[in-house]
């Protein structure tokens, strides 16, 4: 559902209005057409633009500058919102949202997952950005099974300008970034581009992160053409700091960090100082977008990702067999476990192509559109350092993993208006996808999935300021790679209504809808964590999520605006089991993993006519299960979060064209926030013999106190 105010919203023709009145779509959001929507749509949405999030951009990641979003739950690792950031959409994790950047697929192909650890400071390059909560319109890559995001890179500059950046803030954060364009040369060719370093000491113990980024961006334009070329990419070092803790631990010590400890021959506890992920990701982009005629239009894309790194890890009295190692006798014993130091690697690369085509008339919208792309991977792993190597060479690889993944989509859209009050809305997408890989972990994996994905909706234009959508859409999507380690998945199939009613007027702007998604085979998080810090999930036959969503856009006067939002919801399992004491039992109705019943946001906002503006944001997130079957072991207790941003922008009308200063504390009430944990379960059947006791367990996230982040910003 469109929250459409200024900075905050962007509706999909760029530019503030009062009424449900479409407008031309500006240049550079042509390469996003195809998958994007308006407010003429059945589909439920918010949009985001760089005025937007600005204030706020001092180093974060896109989910945390997203927090205030309807339906949005955000969480760091590291405490902070530097290095690895995840997102939550109606309770459906970030494996289930599926992203594109240019309309080009960015999650993982094989773990569904979204890295922005990869991409840093990638929001100084992202125009705007529109999450489609539910099913959503088709687009490519993975299928969306909570929501959809789809990012559009920085647009075409007319103005030659260079802008330096930086920012300073709490746990030693420093983010400096150079950006510069040459405007239109020729009034036809441009090339603009960005560096970014961005490094942070963590609020958690030693998780630090230094992390390099760039973007480059060539471009033509004439009359009827607009091509861009784009080079982008990023390089992490972060020290890992996702082991989180227990709750005595959260108790006494909240940041402490257990990643690479051990401990040394005098019996002292010591930390490993290489404990860090370091990987490297470059994406390359062809974009071109032609105008046959005034009807016609074309857009194709050609992409390259290109990803390479590793985490290192200290292991103690770690067994031979792990590694292929014979066992060795010294000094005349027979020794099997060894200290070690181990990488695990992922080399990788995906390529392929996206393409559209659109028909425009006076009441006929037409778009055909797909996808081919191609995914190449390589897991292995090599021990660096052994106290004991047996008869192991230098580079052996202890496990040396391939994978393959083939996915191909077709779509079709149209929006039809049946005249001044109805408009129909029909979307199918045929997918097929082939998947294998080898591992000791995932087995000898080769299967082919067919999906057929189709949407329908009307939507009702009462007048000018007020419509009525109803929308059905059907999605189907294939396990992940995590999902095979676990045993033999099935692939999900979901059913999303949507009804929603939205209100535009200068004044004020309203948006409320009710959801049903009904699942089947749903892999849903069952709250552990495999050995690598990925969560695991499981298919857990029928289940459901519904609930109501509300946001506004209360302009209250030139100077002051209110932007709440809030989400209420149920999410259920119909009938889960779980084998406890070893028993198997019949639980019925628990609630599903991650997934609040209560998602509120807020935003109060001053702006003054001499460059000043100060905004409140407010986020509360009710009580949470980890797990799914509704053990109190398992909450995440309820919370909330207050930030205050200012910003202040001053023009001396020299050969600086303006400064920009800006601030952000973050959780200004120091409140103690758990945003993310985990949650497992073992039986037991050593202490009594004879019986099976199941045990539970858990370990919590827990995010920083109040910290701040001050910024400036100069453009010549």
């Amino acid at each position: 559902m469109a929250f459409l105010g200024l900075g905050w919203g962007l509706h999909a023709q760029g530019k503030q209005s009062d009424s449900l009145q479409g407008t031309k779509v500006v240049l550079d959001e042509v390469f996003v057409s195809a998958i994007r929507v308006n407010r003429e749509s059945p589909v439920t949405f918010s949009n985001l633009n760089k005025n937007g999030f600005a204030p706020r951009n001092l180093g974060q990641d896109i989910p945390i500058l997203m927090n205030y979003l309807p339906s949005v739950v955000t969480t760091s690792d590291a405490g902070a919102g530097v290095g690895y950031t995840g997102i939550r959409v109606r309770g459906s994790d970030a494996t289930r949202v599926n992203v594109t950047i240019n309309g080009i697929p960015y999650n993982d192909s094989e773990s569904h997952g979204t890295f922005w650890v990869n991409l840093p400071d990638f929001a100084s390059s992202t125009e705007s950005l529109q999450l489609q909560r539910g099913v959503g319109t088709s687009t490519n890559g993975a299928g969306a099974f909570g929501a959809s995001l789809n990012i559009l890179t920085d647009a075409l500059s007319e103005q030659a300008y260079a802008q330096w950046s930086s920012s300073v803030g709490s746990f030693n954060t420093l983010r400096n970034n150079l950006k510069f364009s040459t405007g239109l040369l020729d009034e036809h060719l441009e090339l603009a581009g960005r560096l970014s370093r961005i490094i942070s000491d963590g609020y958690i113990d030693r998780a630090s992160a230094k992390l390099d980024s760039y973007f480059l961006q060539g471009a033509f334009k004439n009359e009827n053409t607009l091509i861009k070329a784009l080079l982008f990419g990023g390089q992490e070092i972060t020290y890992q700091s996702w082991f989180g803790v227990d709750a005595q631990t959260l108790q006494r010590d909240r940041t402490f960090n257990p990643a690479g400890q051990y401990t040394d021959a005098n019996g002292k506890l010591q930390f490993y100082d290489n404990e860090v992920d370091n990987y490297k990701q470059d994406h390359a982009q062809m974009l071109w977008n032609q105008n046959w005629s005034p009807k016609w239009s074309t857009n194709l894309a050609l992409h390259f990702t290109h990803g390479r790194g590793y985490f290192e890890q200290f292991r103690e009295d770690d067994a031979f067999a792990t590694y292929g190692i014979e066992p060795i006798f010294v000094n005349g014993s027979e020794v099997n476990t060894t200290d070690l130091v181990r990488r695990r690697w992922l080399d990788n690369d995906f390529y392929g192509t996206v393409f559209s085509t659109t028909y425009q008339a006076s009441n006929f919208n037409l778009i055909l559109g797909g996808g081919w792309n191609q995914y190449e991977g390589k897991h292995f792993g090599q021990v660096i350092w052994a106290r004991f190597a047996g008869d192991t060479n230098i580079r052996d690889r202890y496990y040396d993993d391939r994978s393959k993944k083939m996915d191909l989509n077709f779509f079709a859209k149209v929006n039809y208006r049946l005249n001044t009050k109805f408009r129909l809305f029909g979307d199918l997408q045929y997918r097929t996808l082939q998947y294998r890989a080898n591992g000791n972990d995932t087995g000898s994996v080769d299967d082919r999935f067919n999906f057929f994905n189709p949407k329908a909706g009307l939507t009702l234009d009462l007048n000018p300021e007020n419509n009525l959508y109803l929308s059905y859409a059907v999605a189907n999507r294939e396990p992940n790679r995590n999902d095979y380690e676990s045993g033999n998945p099935e692939p999900e199939n979901l059913q999303d209504i949507e009804l929603g009613w939205r209100h535009l007027a200068p004044a004020i702007q309203l948006n409320a809808n009710l959801y049903y998604m009904r699942y089947k085979n749903q892999l849903v998080l069952t709250g552990e964590l495999n050995d690598v810090g990925a969560p695991l999930r499981a298919n857990i036959g029928d289940s459901y999520r519904m609930g109501i969503e509300v946001d506004a856009d209360i302009k209250f006067s030139d100077r002051f605006q209110w932007r709440p939002n809030a989400a209420l919801s149920s999410n259920r399992n119909l009938d889960f089991v779980f084998q406890r004491d070893g028993i198997l039992q019949a639980l019925g109705g628990t609630q599903i993993a991650y997934s609040p019943s209560i998602v509120v946001g807020n935003q109060i906002m001053y702006s003054s006519n001499t460059g000043l503006q100060l905004s409140l944001f407010g986020k509360y997130v009710g009580k949470q299960y980890m797990g799914n079957i509704d053990s109190e072991v398992s909450v995440l207790k309820a919370y909330s979060q207050v930030d205050f941003n200012i910003q202040y922008i001053w023009e001396p009308n020299s050969i600086v064209d303006s400064i920009t200063f800006s601030g952000l504390v973050n959780n200004i009430f120091d409140q103690d926030i758990v945003s993310n944990g985990y949650f497992f379960t073992y039986d037991d059947d050593f202490s009594d013999p004879g019986t099976i006791t199941t045990v539970e367990g858990a370990g919590y996230y827990p995010q920083a106190g109040i910290n701040f982040l001050l910024g400036a910003t100069i453009r010549f």
